[in-house]
């Protein structure tokens, strides 16, 4: 009974550490949503009120219909977002299928090979990648936006160790009923690792999204930048309205809050079933 009740003592006291240091990771986010809300001259008050007096929901208008056309640079993330998303865990997908399951010659020195260009710095290519956007007409386009994120080395890496996971005997079995390996992948090992791939693809989603060095260099056009894009001349042009910076960083983060939310589950899920081996 003692020991029951020391556990019990132990669980609560490291729920409340738990939820304290949560807290403390969200504080400046609450801020952030606080000062978006608030007139200027009260962003900076002290002692802080987290909770405005008076709130400026019109600071939102200021920033979705001002001079900055938020509404179509939003368009333009979602679209690049999503298409570089789906892109992206389709290739990393089958790359891991084909490294993991399909048996050849060389294909572990081949795998290394892939593995190895990962530890080639993003900057140290950034010259030959923009030469080659140029001269293949990808420059300045959402298209070559989307080409360059779509083939992650890493995204192959982290679901080839998913792949691995499951047994062989389904792909023979599948074999033996004269399945092809392209209907093995998708009506066999697909549905097995959605976990996997959803954690994939929310992880991908979101370093999309908060992406701005491929914009920045890659894009010309002002009708074709994304949000990040948006936010940094936002907050050049908006000078000292921190309430304005504010509601259009908050408008930034929405959307990875909102992923984040619908697929936690598969977030979990697939980090406790890449613990699992057998």
């Amino acid at each position: 009974m003692n020991r029951l009740r020391r556990l019990n003592t132990k669980k609560v006291i490291i729920t409340i550490i738990m939820f304290a240091i949560g807290l403390l990771f969200l504080m400046p986010f609450i801020w952030m949503l606080s000062a978006s809300l608030k007139a200027e001259t009260n962003v900076f008050s002290y002692p802080i009120k987290w909770i405005p007096s008076d709130w400026k929901w019109d600071n939102y208008s200021r920033v979705w219909f001002g001079e900055q056309p938020f509404i179509l640079y939003y368009w333009n993330s979602i679209k690049v977002t999503v298409l570089t998303t789906l892109l992206s865990v389709t290739v990393s997908a089958l790359a891991a299928y084909g490294f993991s399951k399909i048996h050849f010659k060389g294909r572990n020195a081949l795998f290394l090979i892939v593995l190895a260009t990962f530890l080639i710095p993003a900057q140290a290519i950034l010259v030959p990648q923009f030469m080659m956007y140029r001269v293949l007409n990808l420059f300045d386009t959402h298209l070559g936006l989307i080409l360059l994120n779509s083939f992650s080395v890493l995204g192959t890496f982290l679901l080839r160790q998913f792949f691995s996971s499951i047994q062989d005997d389904y792909i023979d079995a599948a074999k033996m009923d004269g399945a092809s390996h392209f209907t093995i992948f998708y009506k066999v090992v697909v549905p097995m690792m959605i976990p996997a791939i959803s954690t994939y693809a929310i992880l991908r989603f979101i370093w999309t999204w908060n992406d701005y060095q491929g914009p920045l260099i890659f894009l010309r056009s002002d009708h074709l930048s994304t949000i990040q894009l948006a936010i940094e001349r936002f907050s050049t042009s908006s000078g000292e309205l921190y309430s304005l910076i504010m509601a259009g960083s908050v408008s930034a983060i929405l959307p990875l809050i909102i992923i984040f939310i619908i697929g936690q589950k598969y977030v979990i899920e697939g980090i406790a079933r890449g613990g699992v081996k057998g």
